[in-house]
């Protein structure tokens, strides 16, 4: 038998038995570094020196036909004339010659790698080409994949540096994920300045294999992973982000910003990664039925990050808000009730108490201005009678530094109201340094601290949102309980859609599919001529619209193709007619064609193939909206 064969059915690294497949790339025992290189400032050097300055208790070699060795390191011409077996083969060669690694590894029993080149499907067809070539090999000898086009992965836990980054990632319980390197070497910087640890920091690439899906399942087992972190830009494969989120967000946070909500920006996504950036309203309902949080800013990704960590999450969107200042607890109001929160309406014990331990003075209300003189004790005891306040799911404490304060008793005195039971805690101190001792016994205590009351409430109301997304896991809407969809419909619906060359559903195609879901739709019938659409309209009742439904047009009005309060047989005709002569002609050539008339409750679709003459098919019923 050859060292290859031997290599391949090696018990110890079979990755495919006890191990999870991607171990082999985050906990690999050797790695080849194909294309180290001792030129300075390359990606290959800086590669395999992250490998060799961060040791992960494995072995490296680098793989370079041209040397002996690289620095200091004896180098390999291949990775067929490397003697032991390898775990990860990093590979950082031009796009060309990418294949026919990928057959080296294959044939070698390799099962983990990193591709770091660019140039594939970012740059077009040639590209997309080498993409398939690879995958093809890779699936038929399960080689898993991250990239191409991607910075590598670091396991700080493991003291894994597989990237070309500046520097290694601290250790912590945030699984960080990111489709841009670039913004991966931003956020490593922020994460210095901000003492932010990493349980995995994996840029992803262009996923030609391991998706969103894989790293969430492999992350959502792994014990050092609290919460994950995604940066995105295309959703790819998103059944299998779908399934796996769906599974681990009841028990570990994800949260995402997603990239591309403009078309200038889903351009420039595209651009970057090759891939389509995706419906953003879509996404945006697949992600609150999957439990997974979406924000718009990096900086709100790791504040509920990190919340979410130390502070339970709320059953709801009350909060209350305590304050040494009006004017703080005001802003922190307006951004409260801005994004879809709501102020806690204190219960009459709740005021009672406070009446009795307060100055008289105080604001009788939430906000809870409990007045600038506010020493540790009356903080203390405001707090623990709006803990007991049942109309409230949160509390935000503020504290400004006012001659009378004294901010660091006030954090020791906060400390052991740390773990309300159902209730997050959050704190703002505003200040210099006057206030970073309190602020650093506040944290370690397990209370979130934010410079910025507003700031505070936007955290809050993210947080509800988190909760909120996580109770519809569980939710099945009333209307399809014990009910089955009909699969065969379902089947029927795609199968016609894609023998047509599309991957869009009509509007009258995306209706049926709801109905086979059980969802409630519009009842739909076929006429195939005007007439017969004036005799549907007529069993219905006037008023009606017509609408045109096209496979290829989707914006109906700008062409002309709505048609409002039809109030007769002629109306109908008549705007019939004018659709069909201001349509272009050649939007119909072999096209189905369907317009749609409502009435109140009540909607009618007309559809034709105009293959040069327009047919119209009529499908009407009740219930739903334009």
């Amino acid at each position: 038998m050859t060292q290859t064969q031997n290599r391949i059915h090696d018990p110890a690294h079979d990755y495919l038995g006890t191990r999870q497949p991607l171990d082999a790339i985050f906990s690999p025992k050797t790695v080849a570094v194909i294309g180290a290189s001792e030129k300075p400032g390359s990606v290959g050097r800086t590669l395999l020196w992250n490998l060799i300055s961060n040791p992960f208790g494995g072995t490296v070699y680098p793989v370079n036909p041209k040397r002996d060795s690289v620095l200091g390191i004896k180098a390999y011409k291949n990775l067929d004339s490397i003697p032991d077996p390898i775990d990860l083969a990093i590979i950082a060669t031009p796009a060309p010659t990418v294949p026919g690694i990928v057959k080296e590894c294959t044939r070698n029993g390799v099962k983990g790698a990193i591709i770091i080149s660019a140039g594939f499907k970012e740059i077009g067809a040639p590209g997309i080409a080498l993409e398939e070539e690879i995958k093809a090999e890779a699936q038929a000898h399960r080689l898993r994949i991250i990239g191409p086009n991607c910075l590598g992965v670091m396991n700080p836990h493991h003291g894994l540096n597989a990237t070309f980054g500046s520097a290694m990632a601290l250790p912590g319980n945030v699984g960080f994920i990111s489709q841009s390197g670039a913004l991966c070497t931003s956020i490593l910087d922020w994460s210095f300045r901000e003492n932010v640890g990493f349980s995995a920091f994996v840029s992803i690439g262009s996923m030609l294999d391991v998706n969103w899906g894989d790293l969430i399942d492999y992350l959502g087992d792994d014990p050092h992973t609290n919460s994950i972190v995604i940066y995105m830009e295309s959703i790819g494969d998103a059944r299998s982000f779908l399934s796996a989120a769906r599974e681990v967000a009841l028990t570990k946070p994800i949260i995402v910003i997603k990239s591309g909500r403009t078309a200038a920006a889903a351009e420039a996504a595209a651009s970057h990664t090759g891939a389509l950036s995706g419906s953003d309203d879509v996404l945006n309902a697949a992600f609150r039925r999957c439990g997974v949080l979406r924000v718009d800013t990096i900086d709100d990704l790791f504040n509920l990050a990190e919340i979410l960590a130390k502070q339970p999450r709320p059953q709801g969107d009350r909060l209350t808000i305590l304050t040494n200042a009006g004017g703080p607890g005001v802003l922190a109001t307006d951004a409260l009730i801005r994004h879809g929160g709501q102020l806690a309406e204190l219960e009459p014990a709740t005021i009672a108490a406070l009446n009795e331990c307060l100055p008289t003075h105080w604001s009788h209300g939430n906000p809870i201005d409990i007045l600038g003189d506010a020493e540790p004790e009356r903080y203390k005891q405001a707090i623990e009678i709006c803990a007991k306040d049942n109309n409230s799911d949160g509390l935000l404490v503020i504290l400004t530094p006012q001659a009378m304060t004294n901010p660091t008793k006030t954090a020791e005195t906060l400390a052991p109201f740390a773990h309300l039971k159902g209730k997050p805690l959050l704190a703002s101190w505003m200040g210099g340094n006057s206030i970073e001792p309190g602020k650093k016994i506040l944290n370690e205590a397990n209370i979130f601290t934010l410079s910025y009351p507003d700031t505070a409430a936007q955290v809050f109301n993210l947080m509800w949102r988190y909760s909120y997304n996580l109770q519809g896991i569980y939710e099945t809407p009333s209307f399809t309980e014990g009910k089955s969809p009909n699969q065969a419909q379902i089947d029927e619906i795609f199968d016609r859609v894609h023998a047509t060359g599309r991957n869009l559903l009509t509007e009258y195609e995306s209706k049926q599919l709801l109905s086979a879901y059980h969802i409630p739709t519009v009842e739909t019938r076929l006429a195939n001529s005007p007439e017969e659409a004036v005799s549907q309209a007529e069993a219905i009742g006037y008023p009606v619209v017509l609408k045109l439904s096209s496979e290829t047009i989707t914006h109906k009005s700008d062409v002309g193709g709505v048609k409002l309060n039809l109030k007769d047989a002629e109306d109908v005709k008549s705007a019939y007619n004018s659709i069909q002569d201001a349509v272009p002609p050649d939007h119909f050539q072999g096209v189905p064609v369907q317009a749609m008339l409502k009435l109140d409750g009540y909607e009618l679709i007309l559809g034709s193939s105009l293959d040069p003459q327009f047919g119209p098919v009529l499908l009407f019923g009740t219930g739903g909206s334009l």
